[in-house]
This record gives structure tokens, C-alpha cells and sequence, in this order.
């Protein structure tokens, strides 16, 4: 509490405004949180023969060893490298490891991305205050979050503590019964050792809880006997190549029924008919629901469901005029051309910018759709006054809020089980198909599945937010960059995001500033990794009527692309290559600059000259490095063909290296999707892609050759699953506009635009 005892001596000399840190939190609450409780007791469940040792082990007397990971598995692979790390520092046989999702616990909140959330809202003390404050909320209110790279960067510690307070409780057991000095015991493949002497962890589960840990817990040392650094086969996959693995629309329960849903256009739509006759005579219908909001039909499966509302051809009023693509193009533009709000600064930029001449350009991005494979799927049952619920959520405890506030129930009646989920890309961090599951179990009192068709799940996505830039620099006397300023408009995302996802709950909302207000989050990822004396960076809100919310990598995939493609402009415009440029300007970067020189000599980097076809990028976020080379060409039908990707990538300690390429080279091929893809088109309040063949995805038959270089570091473990989507865009508009001279300055790229 030392930051709170540091408050309260200079409370004197703060005002209530001050006070009310990160967008409204009071001294009072401060004050209360302050007196909680600072430990919270496990809630797994034990098995027969199972020994519960911490929130994160249980270890039974087979020899069985079950990680509670609390992450969800998406196939990013936290059901791997979490247990990886406990499984290290135990001194598992990685033969014997299982995995269960973890309960819904204080014990489990994502208190990185807490902190995270109010980065910006604040200066100073109170900037210690406002992230001290979320992260207490968080943890009492037990928001577990996927996402945000955050995983092991936020699970990597207590897990690392978790496995070796089990290993020392073990080496003290069998240290008993040998009648020798634990210190002397060591752990390796399920066994404690001791010179030949073994002894199987299952045969000291009970006798191991008889001691105390020491605090604090000894981490290990050595590399022998470790598990970390190795590609170690996936958990998750067994199951999902045989097909016993359960996602959300493989759940089957007694009398259940399917359903399908139809909502209205974007913006406040309403309901205002359809015909129910049409529904009734559909083979199969076993129902029809409807809210102010949106309708479902019922059926014996989820085709006749679907066919159902397709014949009743429901009707939507929507308040106000309705969004399009022209709209939002306006109120962009509008952003732009208003006042902006400054929101980090280095130097006095007026002074560098006064009287000189000062090189700008504009470039633009549109929304992007998550488009996981699976779309909205949840599965719920009303027994008893409880209700279970089936759903692969980014944000469990939410889904339990969202639930139990759809049917006016207390949230200790409802039951969440996690299932694994068929990608997310922060398309799941809300959980409005919660709520609708529940009204449909309660409202036919059996239990049901609803699905989202593609078509649905595409409309009422959460896009990634379009934006404008302004980019503006000047030159000093030597031919680097002196002066630097980006001018961003687009919505404030994170703000819009989180007042939706916490709608029901007053003490999150004191958090979150105005809707309307600068958003730092808005333009992450803006501050140009290079060494410049004088820079700005400027958010211009936008409200554009539009839904918007976090997509894979967040702002940086869009505001690296501003970014790299116009440090490739100006390295044109001074005569200097685009690698010798960026190198020059990352003395204070060493581990960027060392992935660039590294990629450029495994590219076989030209120097991006006319007609060889090759676009450089680099980017930094979640404390892992990464830059790509790639070539590209404009074929006969004028779209953009991505040929070959090289990335080289430095994320500090490496758990699982198959891991971390699989997530790089997934990122690759999700930002190229996005870039040369189909653009996200509105018109009347309705998108206009309504399936994947309409996105234009890339498929295996026009996928890039990829190659991927890992830079050996024992830095801090980075975050992988996005750190390769924000660079890839604008490497590839730097490819094009070294194959034939055509700058792209908007994604997705389309040839022949500007």
C-alpha cells in the first residue's frame, strides 16, 4: 500500500477532481478496496484420488498432472504454453499433462490488461493510482480476459510459482521419507530424485501438503530436465484431429433444440413485424421468440431454424439515419478537418515546424471484420432456478453477467463451461449472444443452441475501426527526420468497447472517460519507434454510427501502417534506401534494429529498388519486435498477389518456438486477408459481404511462401499472437510501390486508388 500511503500524505495539495482518477475513481472506493482482502482461496474442483495444490495444479494419484489454465483456447495455443510453464518449473512428464478450464475466480482476473486499460488517462502519482485502482476492480470482480497478447506476459510469473511451490511441497515429502535435506531433491518427468532414489509424484500428493512453502518460492535454475525452449506437441490437438473436442456447436443435450436469429441493420434498430404463419408452416419449427430487438426461430435443427426466418422476413425500424460506408467516410473526414486532442509529445514541435518546408500525406484504412471459422455459437439450459451456459468467451465472467441480467437472476445461478473455440480475434470479448441464449431456454423451457449465420455474424460484428491519417515531417540539415506529427481520426474504440461491455455494472463505467473524448488506445501504437528529437501525435474522435471494437493487434494495425508506409515516403524523398533510413534512426531500439538487419540479409533485401518488388515494415508492441520483408506484384486482373514473406521476430524467452511461429505466421496471413481482401462496404445500415467467398481470404492455393527467424533473447517473454498484423499491411504497399511505382495509401489496397 505504499502508493495509497504516498496519496494520503499529499492529499493536502490534490483537489476532488484530481482525485477522481482514471475517469471517476472516487477516494471513497479507493479507500474501501484499500480494507478487502488481499488472497483469495482456490475454487477448483477435485477429482477422485486428486490432490489440489495451488489455483493452477491439482495432481492425482496416478500421476495424472491437470493445469487450470485460465486463458481460453481459440488455437492460439495458451492451452499449450501455459501449462508448459507450470509443467517446467514442476518437473512434469509432459506425457502426463491435462488441462481444465479455470473457474470463474478473483484468482484468475487478467490484472495486466487492467493495468493496460487506463494507460494515458492519467499523469504521475495518479497515474499509479488509476492502475492500482482497475487492477483491484478487476481482480474482485474476477474478469478473466483473452486477448491482447497478453497470456503468458500475464500468466507467466504466478504459473512459474505455482509449479515450483508443488515441486518444493514434493521434494519435502519425499525428503521425509528418505530422511534427507529437501534441498538435495530435485524433479524430473513426474518423479522426485534424489542421486538413484525416485519417487512418482502421485505417491506424495497427500503427504506433500503437510509443509509450508518458503517465501520466497525458489524458481528453477540449470537447463537440464526443463521443458521451456522446446517444441513440445499442442494439448489441444489430439482431440480436435479425432473430434472429440467440444466447441460450442458440438455440445448436444437432452430435448435440446437449435435455433437461429435475425437483428436488424446497424444503428438503434427495432422490430416491428414478421410473419409468424410462414414460420409455423416450416417442417421442423418447434417455435418462434422475439425481443424489442431482434427475432429467433426454434426448430428440431438449425437449417429448418434458419429457413424459418428467411420465409417469416422479419422488419426493422431504425431511429435516425441509417450508417453507410459514404457516412462514415464524412464523419471522418469532418474528425480530421476539427481540433484534436494531443495525446503524447516530444520536443517543441511548432518551433522545429516553424517557417520550413514540412512533407505530408495523407492515408486512410476502412473497417475490417474479425470473420473467425466459427461464428456466434452458445448453448444454454434452465434447470431449477439455475442456468448453464455453453460458449467460448474471450471474457467468462462477463458472459455470466450478460446471462444472468437477460433473465433478471442473481450471477451465482449461472454456470459457465468453457469450450474451445474456433478463433476469436477479440470478436469474442462481448457477449450479447449470451443473453439471447438464455431468454430462448427460458422462453421454451428446454434447453437450446443458438448459432449465428455467417450473414448475421458478419453484420453485427464489432469491426476494427476505420481511420484517417495525416502524417507530416521535416528534415534536418543531415537528411534525417527532425520533426514528426500524426494526426489521427477514428472512434474511440476502447472507450465505446468497454461502456458497452460494462453497461450493466456503475462501478466499471467510473473508470471509462466520455464516449465522445480522445482515446489513447485510438492511436496506439502511433509513437514512431524511431529516434526523433520532436514528434506529436494527435487523436481526432469520431462517431460514426458504426460499432466498432477490438480486432487483432487493436490501432497498431492501423497506425503502423500509416507509420511504415510513410518512413518509406520520406526515404525516398531523401535519397536514402528504406533500410539504411530506418537503421539510422534506431540507435535507441537495438532489438528492432537488429531484426531489421537480420530479415533484410535472410530476404536477400535489394534495397527496395524500382521493380525488385520488395516492401520493408517493422513494428514493436506487447514487448516482442518484429520486421518483415515481402514481395508483391499487381497481376492481370489488378489485385494485389502477395509472393513471399520473411519476418524475423525477437520476443524475448521463447516457451514453445512451434508455438510462437504457428502465431506469426497466422498473424501474417490474418493482416494480408485484411489488406488485400474485400473491403468492409455499408450501405442502408447493412454490410455487404455476407460470406467468406465475398471477404476474398487469401486460400492455401495463393498464400505467400513464408519464412520465419526467431532471434534468441532472454528478455522478458513478449506477446506473439499480433505482433506480425500490424507491419504487414504496409510492407506489402512497400512492396507495390517498388514493383511499379504506385503508392497505396488506403487498405485495402486496390490498385489504380490513392
Amino acid at each position: 500500500m505504499a502508493l495509497w500511503d504516498e496519496l494520503k500524505a499529499r492529499g493536502g495539495g490534490l483537489s476532488r477532481r484530481q482525485i477522481l482518477v482514471g475517469g471517476g475513481v472516487g477516494i471513497g472506493l479507493v479507500v474501501g478496496w484499500a480494507v478487502w482482502p488481499r488472497a483469495y482461496a482456490p475454487n477448483l474442483v477435485a477429482n477422485p484420488a486428486e490432490t489440489i495444490f495451488n489455483a493452477f495444479l491439482k495432481i492425482a494419484a496416478d500421476g495424472r498432472v491437470t493445469v487450470a489454465v485460465p486463458q481460453g483456447e481459440f488455437g492460439q495455443g495458451s492451452y499449450t504454453a501455459l501449462p508448459q510453464i507450470l509443467a517446467d518449473e514442476l518437473g512434469a512428464d509432459w506425457r502426463t499433462i491435462a488441462v481444465e478450464a479455470a473457474p470463474i475466480s478473483p484468482v484468475y482476473a487478467n490484472r495486466l490488461l487492467a493495468g493496460d486499460a487506463v494507460e494515458g488517462q492519467a499523469e504521475g502519482l495518479l497515474s499509479g493510482i488509476s492502475r492500482w485502482a482497475v487492477q483491484e476492480f478487476a481482480t474482485r470482480e474476477s474478469l478473466m480476459v483473452t486477448g491482447f497478447s497478453s497470456s503468458i506476459r500475464a500468466f507467466e510469473k504466478p504459473l512459474r510459482e505455482a509449479g515450483a511451490a508443488a515441486r518444493v511441497l514434493l521434494c519435502k515429502a519425499a525428503a521425509r521419507r528418505w530422511d534427507a535435506d529437501w534441498l538435495a531433491c530435485d524433479t524430473a518427468e513426474g518423479f522426485v530424485v534424489r542421486g538413484e532414489e525416485r519417487l512418482r509424484f502421485g505417491e506424495l500428493t497427500q503427504e506433500a501438503l503437510d509443509f509450508k512453502i518458503p517465501d520466497p518460492v525458489p524458481l528453477r535454475t540449470g537447463r537440464e530436465n526443463r521443458l521451456v525452449a522446446r517444441s513440445l506437441p499442442r494439448l489441444d490437438l489430439p482431440a480436435k484431429i479425432d473430434g472429440t473436442a467440444t466447441f460450442a456447436a458440438d455440445v448436444r443435450l437432452p430435448d435440446m433444440a437449435y435455433a437461429a436469429i435475425r437483428q436488424g441493420p446497424l444503428g438503434e434498430a427495432r422490430l416491428i413485424g414478421y410473419d409468424r404463419k410462414a414460420a409455423d408452416a416450416q417442417p421442423g419449427v418447434l417455435g418462434v421468440v422475439d425481443t424489442p430487438h431482434w427475432v429467433a426461430a426454434i426448430a428440431t435443427n438449425w437449417w429448418a431454424a434458419n429457413r424459418a426466418l428467411d420465409e417469416m422476413k422479419p422488419r426493422f425500424a431504425v431511429g435516425g439515419a441509417r450508417a453507410s460506408t459514404a457516412r462514415i467516410t464524412e464523419t471522418l473526414q469532418k474528425a480530421m478537418d476539427g481540433d484534436g486532442v494531443r495525446i503524447t509529445k516530444q520536443g517543441d514541435l511548432a518551433a522545429v515546424y516553424r517557417g520550413q518546408t514540412i512533407h505530408t500525406a495523407d492515408y486512410s484504412v476502412g473497417l475490417a471484420a474479425h470473420a473467425p471459422m466459427e461464428t456466434m455459437t452458445a448453448t444454454a439450459r434452465l434447470k431449477r432456478g439455475a442456468l448453464e451456459l455453453w460458449i467460448a468467451t474471450q471474457t467468462p465472467a462477463l458472459a455470466r453477467a450478460e446471462a444472468a441480467r437477460a433473465l433478471g437472476m442473481d450471477e451465482n445461478d449461472v454456470v459457465i463451461h468453457p469450450v474451445l473455440g474456433g478463433g476469436a480475434f477479440g470478436h469474442r470479448l462481448e457477449n450479447e449472444i449470451a443473453g439471447q441464449v438464455a431468454i430462448l431456454a427460458a422462453r421454451m423451457s428446454r434447453p437450446v443452441q443458438l448459432t449465428w449465420s455467417r450473414a448475421e455474424d458478419l453484420t453485427h460484428d464489432r469491426f476494427r475501426p476505420p481511420a484517417f491519417a495525416r502524417m507530416s515531417a521535416k528534415f534536418g540539415p543531415t537528411g534525417l527526420i527532425e520533426g514528426w506529427l500524426a494526426k489521427i481520426a477514428a472512434p474511440s474504440t476502447a472507450v465505446e468497447q468497454a461502456r458497452r461491455m460494462f453497461a450493466g455494472h456503475g462501478t466499471a463505467r467510473t473508470f471509462l472517460p466520455d464516449p465522445a473524448s480522445a482515446d489513447p488506445h485510438a492511436v496506439a501504437g502511433a509513437l514512431p519507434p524511431y529516434g526523433i528529437p520532436a514528434f506529436a501525435v494527435d487523436h481526432h474522435p469520431a462517431e460514426i454510427g458504426v460499432p466498432t471494437g477490438y480486432w487483432r493487434s487493436g490501432a497498431h494495425s492501423y497506425t503502423a501502417f500509416f507509420t511504415e508506409c510513410f518512413i518509406d515516403e520520406l526515404a525516398l524523398m531523401s535519397g536514402i534506401e528504406p533500410l539504411s533510413f530506418r537503421m539510422q534512426l534506431l540507435g535507441s531500439n537495438p532489438r528492432l534494429a537488429h531484426c531489421l538487419a537480420t530479415v533484410a540479409a535472410l530476404a536477400g533485401w535489394q534495397g527496395g529498388v524500382q521493380g525488385s518488388g520488395q516492401g520493408i515494415a517493422c513494428h514493436s508492441m506487447a514487448d516482442s519486435h518484429v520486421a518483415l520483408v515481402a514481395e508483391a506484384h499487381v497481376d492481370g486482373s489488378q489485385k494485389v498477389v502477395v509472393d513471399r514473406v520473411t519476418a524475423v521476430v525477437d520476443c524475448g524467452r521463447v516457451i514453445n518456438p512451434d508455438l510462437v511461429r504457428q502465431q506469426i505466421e497466422g498473424g501474417i496471413l490474418f493482416g494480408i486477408a485484411a489488406a488485400t481482401g474485400a473491403a468492409i462496404d455499408i450501405k442502408d445500415g447493412m454490410v455487404v459481404p455476407r460470406n467468406f467467398a465475398q471477404l476474398e481470404f487469401p486460400v492455401l492455393a495463393n498464400s505467400p511462401q513464408i519464412g520465419i527467424e526467431l532471434v534468441r533473447s532472454q528478455a522478458p517473454s513478449g506477446g506473439v499472437s499480433e505482433i506480425a498484423v500490424p507491419p504487414i499491411a504496409p510492407a506489402v504497399a512497400n512492396a507495390i510501390a517498388a514493383a511499379n511505382g504506385q503508392r497505396l495509401r488506403s487498405l485495402p489496397l486496390v490498385p489504380g486508388a490513392v
